[in-house]
C-alpha cells in the first residue's frame, strides 16, 4: 500500500466509554453537570420519570411525560435541577399552575436539592411529540 492510499485508523476502546443516561424524555437525555456516578444518575432519572408521571395535563388524561411537554432537563452534581417545560397551548387554563405542579414533583426525588422549571413556548408543542402510550391513552393510534 503507497502512502496515498493509506488511512489513520482511530481505535476506541468502547469499554472505556460511559453510556449516555437512560433516555428522559421524548427523546431528551438528561445534561448532567459534574461527577455524579453513573449509578446515580441512573436512578435519579427513573425516579424523575417517575416523579413527573404523576403530574396531568388537566383537559387531557395523560402525564405531561408521556405528553412530551418537556423540553429540557439539567441537573447539576450539586442536585440542582433545571427543567423546561411547555404546555399544550400557550392559553392553556394552568399555564400558572403546572410550572409548581412540577417543581414539587421533581422535589420528591431523593437527590434533587433544588428545582427550577422555565416555561417555554419553542418550538411549539405538536401532537408528534407524544408518546406511543399516550397516543394509545387518547385513541389516536
Amino acid at each position: 500500500m503507497t502512502d496515498e492510499n493509506k488511512t489513520d485508523e482511530i481505535v476506541v476502546d468502547e469499554s472505556k466509554i460511559a453510556p449516555a443516561p437512560a433516555l428522559l424524555i421524548s427523546g431528551i437525555q438528561p445534561t448532567i453537570s459534574g461527577d455524579l456516578p453513573e449509578a446515580e444518575v441512573e436512578r435519579i432519572t427513573s425516579d424523575l420519570i417517575g416523579a413527573l408521571k404523576t403530574v396531568y395535563d388537566p383537559e387531557i388524561p395523560v402525564d405531561i411525560y408521556e405528553l412530551g411537554l418537556i423540553y429540557k432537563v439539567d441537573l447539576d452534581d450539586g442536585g440542582n435541577l433545571v427543567i423546561d417545560l411547555t404546555l399544550t397551548a400557550p392559553s392553556c387554563p394552568v399555564a400558572g399552575e403546572m410550572p409548581g405542579w412540577v417543581e414539587n414533583a421533581a422535589r420528591s426525588v431523593e437527590g434533587i436539592q433544588d428545582v427550577t422549571v422555565n416555561m417555554v413556548f419553542d418550538p411549539p408543542w405538536d401532537t408528534t411529540r407524544m408518546s406511543e402510550e399516550a397516543q394509545v391513552a387518547l385513541n389516536w393510534w
